[in-house]
């Protein structure tokens, strides 16, 4: 059984709609038996955005990069650069030598920390239904850089 972690901005109608449609996918895929979305998983017993929500999320949501054994990553952009958020997710999975697929629907040029970092690299959420999330196999970074 594979832990993954879904790795993603959720700022808006648009991304909270892409956010949903890979949970479907994952949600459809028969190598998936468990995930992690932190957008599913906001609620603290403090106030959303003070200090103590902030630390209490990223307490969580670090510990459960850690624990996954893949990291999900949607690059999805603001003002043409990654969220940040969703990237130190992806340097944490790096570093800890997790398989980092990465989902670039948008297709927005990509920099190269991320190119260079992940396993599998899509333009379409559609290819996470069938992708071997027990193999992880590797699809080449196929778009363009900055």
């Amino acid at each position: 059984m594979a832990q993954i972690y879904l790795a993603a901005p959720f700022f808006s109608d648009e991304q909270i709609d892409r956010v949903k449609r890979v949970e479907e996918a994952l949600d459809a895929n028969p190598t998936v038996t468990d995930y992690y979305s932190p957008r599913l998983h906001q609620e603290t017993e403090h106030e959303q955005f003070t200090s103590k929500w902030a630390a209490e999320v990223f307490k969580r949501d670090t510990q459960n990069v850690t624990n996954a054994d893949i990291l999900l990553s949607i690059i999805d952009y603001r003002d043409n650069d990654a969220d940040s958020g969703t990237a130190f997710e992806q340097g944490m999975a790096w570093v800890q030598q997790k398989p980092i697929i990465v989902l670039n629907e948008l297709q927005f040029p990509v920099n190269l920390m991320l190119s260079e970092s992940l396993t599998a690299y899509f333009t379409d959420a559609k290819h996470l239904v069938t992708y071997d999330f027990h193999t992880t196999p590797t699809h080449a970074f196929t778009g363009e850089l900055f």
